[in-house]
């Protein structure tokens, strides 16, 4: 075996850009936007539930409760991003980004929650339905609408490359929706009295859940696993290094997520050329970055594969 020698050269403090803004945003900008979107949602929740039980509507129960668990998402979301920005220390050498990966999982864990309840209250009050006050309905369901959409328009910003916050942006966008059709079936219930409209809407809440949730689980689930990113293609990055000036081959390749919004990576290069490798190194991770947006790399050189 030829001699080799191992480089690392690692950008520790390039990610925090990621963290410290989002699209113009700055951490205590979007700190003061997750806190307004918690303290609406609550206010909502409140009022949702409050209504729901006078008004003998299971679809406004329903979204109360699915409302509760965005709420806690939120919280989760938040207090991830809080945990992100701790520097890396002896106990936690990557830092704790990976806590935002946790809060989506967690997310879509509460949701999937919600859910079972929502079914289960909806399908118990399809049988015999009781009266539903469909003015009641709808008043809560456009002062959900107006407050879910306000809380969308809070979180979009910087959400599309973060995980962590996309999902937050992605329930309050729905519950907008979902609100808007609690509303269209008050307004039915009002002229039809046709009663048995709310827990059929209730369970139809249930299928937009469902289906807004399973891609955060499996994206979450996936991440939690280290499982490569979806913005990162491993054949790609495997060929940009293999096709590197004085690299004859390259092996242990390993890509994964710090966090929602940081990657990491690590790979073992043979350079025969003891020339070529610092030049190598230094062009190397910077490339990485721009190109793969991968902002922590360890490379290490060996002169031949070991």
């Amino acid at each position: 075996r030829a001699h080799s020698s191992d480089h690392s050269y690692e950008h520790a403090d390039e990610h925090e850009p990621e963290h410290g803004h989002a699209h113009g945003l700055t951490i205590q900008g979007i700190n003061t936007r997750m806190g307004v979107a918690v303290a609406l949602n609550l206010i909502f929740v409140v009022l949702e539930g409050s209504f729901g039980f006078l008004s003998n509507s299971v679809a406004l129960i329903a979204d109360a409760g699915h409302n509760l668990s965005d709420v806690l998402g939120l919280v989760c979301a938040w207090t991830a991003m809080f945990l992100g920005r701790r520097r890396p220390g002896a106990k936690f050498t990557y830092g704790l980004g990976r806590s935002s990966v946790l809060a989506a999982l967690a997310n879509a864990v509460l949701l999937l929650l919600a859910c079972g309840f929502i079914a289960w209250e909806a399908a118990g009050r399809l049988a015999s339905p009781p009266p539903v006050a469909g003015v009641t309905v709808m008043g809560v369901a456009a002062t959900g609408i107006v407050l879910n959409g306000l809380s969308a328009w809070l979180l979009h910003a910087g959400s599309h490359d973060d995980l962590n916050r996309r999902s937050a942006f992605i329930h309050m966008l729905g519950d907008a929706a979902v609100s808007a059709g609690v509303l269209v079936s008050g307004a039915v219930i009002l002229m039809t009295g046709w009663s048995r409209l709310d827990p059929i809407v209730s369970l139809l809440i249930v299928a937009v859940i469902l289906v807004s949730t399973w891609g955060l689980l499996r994206v979450s689930l996936h991440l939690s696993l280290d499982g490569v990113p979806a913005s990162v293609n491993s054949s790609a990055v495997m060929s940009f290094l293999a096709g590197q000036r004085g690299v004859t081959d390259v092996h242990d390749l390993h890509i994964w997520a710090l966090s929602t919004t940081s990657v990491a990576l690590t790979a073992h290069l043979v350079v025969p050329d003891r020339g070529a490798e610092d030049a190598l190194l230094h062009s190397l991770t910077p490339n990485l970055k721009r190109r793969f947006h991968i902002h922590h790399a360890t490379l290490q050189i060996e002169r031949d594969r070991c």
